[in-house]
C-alpha cells in the first residue's frame, strides 16, 4: 500500500492509501490544508486535532452547501425534461369570428324603374326594326 506524505495546516502527516488513489489523496488534503491554513490565519495556534476537527466541519459545511445546490439543480433539471417529454407547449391563437355581413341595396324609387322599363322596351323595338331592315339570309342549295 503507497504511502503519501500530506501537508494540512503546516503539519506533516503520512497516510497510506490504494494504488492510484495517490492524486485524490493529494486533492483532499489540499482541500483540507486551505480551511486549516485560513482556521490558523484567524485563531492562531491550536492544536492538531482541534484544527483537523474544525477544518473538516468547514468542508462538511460547504459540502452540505454544494449538495443542496445539487438537489436542486436536479429537480430543476428533472422539470425541464418532464417539459420537454411532454412536446411543444400549445400556443393558443386567437381567432376573430367573421361579423355576419350584409349587404344592404338601396331601394331604387318606383320613378325609376318605371324609366328602366321603358327603355328596356324601347331597346327592345329597335332591335325589332333593325332585324326587319336587315335582307333575309340565302337558304342553302338541296
Amino acid at each position: 500500500m503507497p504511502q503519501v506524505e500530506i501537508s494540512v495546516g503546516g503539519r506533516s502527516f503520512e497516510v497510506a492509501c490504494q494504488p492510484g488513489e495517490e492524486p485524490f489523496l493529494h486533492s483532499a488534503a489540499q482541500m483540507l490544508d486551505t480551511e486549516a491554513s485560513a482556521l490558523s490565519e484567524q485563531i492562531g495556534r491550536m492544536p492538531e486535532a482541534r484544527m483537523l476537527l474544525m477544518a473538516g466541519l468547514l468542508l462538511a459545511d460547504k459540502t452540505l452547501g454544494l449538495e443542496e445546490r445539487l438537489r436542486e439543480a436536479e429537480a430543476k433539471v428533472a422539470q425541464l425534461e418532464a417539459r420537454i417529454a411532454a412536446g411543444p407547449p400549445r400556443i393558443e391563437v386567437p381567432v376573430e369570428v367573421p361579423v355576419e355581413v350584409r349587404i344592404e341595396v338601396p331601394v331604387i324609387p318606383a320613378e325609376v324603374r318605371r324609366m328602366f322599363t321603358e327603355i328596356a322596351d324601347e331597346a327592345e323595338g329597335l332591335a325589332h326594326a333593325v332585324t326587319q331592315l336587315l335582307p333575309e339570309p340565302p337558304t342553302p342549295a338541296a
